[in-house]
């Protein structure tokens, strides 16, 4: 096992690792910018060093800095969390390089995924069901115009490198597509410096289903069943949940063999998420595989009783899975409800600002997963995430209810957030029955925001 694991992130997914470290009996270096000398993850951790400005390109995706820290204070391995060099193949290679472990997927596999067009063509190649779409890049006009009218409208033009809902363009005429595709190709090299497009038929009322995946060196994989990733805003999750409303048995398991066989194909190991659409006749199309932790792993933490960021580490250090197939079940409901400091008032405008009094909830079934306290300054210069709230309840309803006692527990003072807009969430009728799509917020809450 790893004695020391420099943590190559920040906020909520930084303490989460902290705390699987220290179950493990594994020390814990923190880095941190200027911006967060005094961040949560910088007081729990056994070590701490700055490595650079408050912006994310001069501290935490600063790559130099970040080795150069691992291999000054003697950790052994690097967890990435997500965001910031979790995909970025570069990064794993350089730590493979300098003797430093890489808490992930090897790079060439992190590379392949993480390019969209190669992604679907390692799931086509493993007879994956996959969006009706353009075969590999899309490269002009002409091309989209031909795909679009064999495919049918609305068409839905993604980044190749994408990711978080960044170029993406919905084109519902030929009237639509060409300003469509320009805008996504700006969009996605901007966010990616990769201006590459494809195209996938966009569909109608689609649930965001997303399998979790587990797998070792040896090659043994397991899957630990769905999250519902629908409710967006923005191509943004903002509520998860597992299991999923509308997944029967048959197409769970269906569903994960599809998802083992995705990963089998890429020739995958650690944690991994397999992400699929499922329209409304309960056909299910790929769509990508992520290669990181989830925002959202809690939920499946919850109904199966398996510590994921655990296990990524024990696989990382050459540990063989802790559990085969059939010893994982799914128990209950599990609901997570990200709190940001944002004002949905005001277009979910972000609000950083320093936190007056704070306090969590608690109970039966409620997990709170944060990294901020009272007094703490919640900075301009990163994702406004301040805190995840996870329950758990032996049903839906039940669930339903726990959330919306644990968010009206929640006192966050002095910042405006996005707790009120949850609890709309959770008394809409049609998110009770669990009529929930990707453009739920849009076609069900008065409001459309």
């Amino acid at each position: 096992m790893f004695s020391k694991i420099l943590i190559a992130n920040r906020g909520e997914i930084a303490v989460r690792i902290i705390r699987a470290c220290r179950e493990l009996g594994i020390e814990t270096i923190a880095v941190y910018s200027t911006a967060d000398r005094d961040s949560l993850h910088v007081k729990m951790a056994d070590q701490a060093v700055c490595i650079g400005g408050a912006a994310a390109r001069d501290s935490y995706l600063n790559i130099s800095n970040l080795i150069a820290a691992a291999k000054n204070l003697g950790a052994d391995a690097i967890h990435p969390g997500y965001g910031f060099l979790a995909e970025n193949p570069y990064f794993a290679n350089l730590c493979q390089t300098h003797g430093i472990k890489f808490i992930g997927p090897r790079a060439d596999v992190i590379e392949a995924l993480g390019d969209k067009v190669r992604a679907r063509e390692i799931a086509r190649a493993a007879a994956v069901p996959l969006v009706p779409g353009s075969d590999g890049a899309v490269n002009s006009y002409e091309e989209a115009l031909e795909i679009a009218e064999n495919i049918g409208y609305p068409v839905m033009i993604k980044a190749s490198a994408g990711g978080g809902g960044k170029g993406m363009r919905l084109a519902q005429s030929r009237e639509s597509l060409k300003e469509a595709l320009s805008t996504a190709r700006l969009e996605a090299s901007s966010a990616f410096g990769n201006e590459q497009i494809y195209m996938e038929k966009y569909i109608e009322e689609p649930r965001h289903i997303e399998i979790q995946v587990l797998g070792d060196e040896a090659g043994h994989l397991i899957h630990l069943g769905e999250r519902d990733c629908s409710l967006q805003r923005r191509n943004q999750k903002l509520l998860e949940e597992s299991p999923s409303s509308c997944l029967d048995p048959a197409t769970r398991k269906k569903m994960g063999e599809v998802a083992l066989n995705t990963a089998r194909a890429a020739d995958y190991y650690s944690a991994g998420t397999v992400e699929f659409l499922v329209d409304k006749y309960g056909q299910f199309f790929f769509i990508e595989m992520n290669t990181r932790i989830q925002v959202e792993h809690p939920v499946s933490e919850m109904v199966t009783g398996i510590d994921i960021v655990k296990e990524q580490i024990r696989i990382a250090a050459g540990y063989s899975l802790s559990y085969a197939q059939e010893d994982v079940k799914l128990d209950g409901w599990a609901i997570e409800c990200r709190v940001n400091a944002e004002d949905p008032q005001r277009n979910f405008q972000p609000s950083p600002g320093t936190i007056g009094q704070y306090i969590v909830p608690g109970g039966p079934g409620v997990r709170v997963d944060s990294s901020v306290y009272s007094n703490y300054t919640i900075t301009p210069y990163y994702d406004s995430m301040m805190a995840k709230v996870i329950v758990w309840g032996k049903d839906r309803p039940e669930a339903i209810q726990r959330m919306k006692r644990a968010l009206n527990e929640f006192v966050i003072e002095n910042v405006p957030t996005t707790i009120p807009f949850h609890l709309m969430v959770l008394d809409n009728a049609f998110f009770q029955r669990g009529e929930v799509y990707t453009n739920f917020i849009q076609r069900r809450m008065s409001n459309g925001r």
